[in-house]
């Protein structure tokens, strides 16, 4: 069995790679949940949705987000009653949240309700949000402290960011069978996700990075950063403002306990030293993933590389 650890538009392109590489009944993924948000009183889970559309081949692979060719006639009708309606919820969208909400106020939990919405879109892998606790990734600005969504959705990583929090970390605990698919795992992927805002809150839940620390299975990372750049969103801007050096080694080094390979592009050559002085072994490749073939090349690679 596959584990891969995810969030964001990165790590469902690659999860979306392997599951068209490998049975995707072996493989399990957990869900970044910080994200997570409460718009027009629904639940929306934006990571765990992104990763079961494109598991389920309902996936708009244009926008990175959302279901392809869906519409937004609610949302239209939303600011036109005047509604504060800047983050994007389509028509087949709301759905999902809608039937969230009513379950998870039905007394189901998080990790439940995401079952049986694979489930019924008829996606084969397991998909876990890493916590059923409520987590909340605040963004620290000079203007004040606000939620992730606004950062990155209303605001377009406009601000300059002075820090991030994960609201309610302390007290999370893994969702049923986190640990379980951790332990039971032939090796684990670190998807290229913003390692500050996606991997990051998966990490911060404590007992999640213990039982990788001390696992004794495979763990392979990819880097979502080429040069100083992410390949896509602010993981660069909120590395800076974290202290970290905004490049692949930046990435590698915040996963240093746990990593046993790295993989970085070609263009990153130079740091393949730095990386490996950390006791990490580094594999160069394209891991630019902008067609379907992209995504099933580097996956097959990653599976590659966990064979050996």
């Amino acid at each position: 069995m596959l584990v891969v650890l995810t969030g964001g538009t990165g790590g469902a392109k690659l999860i979306e790679g392997l599951a068209a590489e490998m049975d995707p009944a072996q493989l399990t993924i957990i869900c970044n949940t910080g994200d997570d948000c409460l718009f027009h009183g629904l639940r929306i889970s934006p990571d765990i949705d992104t990763v079961t559309y494109a598991l389920a081949g309902l996936g708009d692979g244009a926008k990175g987000w959302g279901i392809q060719g869906d519409t937004f006639t609610v949302l239209e009708q939303l600011r036109r009653l005047g509604n504060d309606a800047w983050f994007n919820l389509g028509d087949k969208d709301l759905a999902t949240h809608i039937t969230r909400t009513r379950l998870m106020a039905e007394g189901q939990s998080l990790s439940q309700v995401t079952e049986r919405i694979r489930t019924a879109l008829g996606v084969k892998a397991r998909i876990l949000p890493m916590s059923d606790d409520r987590v909340e990734t605040r963004v620290m600005t000079r203007e004040g402290e606000i939620s992730f969504q606004e950062y990155f959705v209303k605001e377009h990583w406009s601000r300059a960011v002075e820090g991030v929090r994960f609201a309610g970390i302390e007290q999370s605990k893994p969702a049923p069978g986190v640990l379980d698919a951790i332990r039971q795992s032939t090796a684990v992927v670190i998807a290229p996700s913003n390692p500050v805002t996606s991997i990051g809150p998966i990490l911060a839940v404590s007992e999640i990075r213990k039982a990788l620390r001390h696992s004794v299975v495979f763990v392979v990372g990819v880097s979502p950063i080429i040069g100083a750049t992410a390949i896509s969103g602010p993981a660069h801007k909120l590395m800076a403002a974290e202290d970290r050096e905004p490049s692949a080694f930046g990435v590698a080094d915040g996963y240093r306990d746990l990593l046993n390979r790295f993989v970085i592009d070609g263009a990153d050559a130079g740091l393949r030293g730095r990386i490996e002085n950390l006791g990490i072994s580094v594999t160069q490749t394209s891991i630019r993933m902008t067609s379907l073939g992209d995504k099933r090349r580097l996956a097959r690679e990653v599976l590659a590389l966990i064979e050996k």
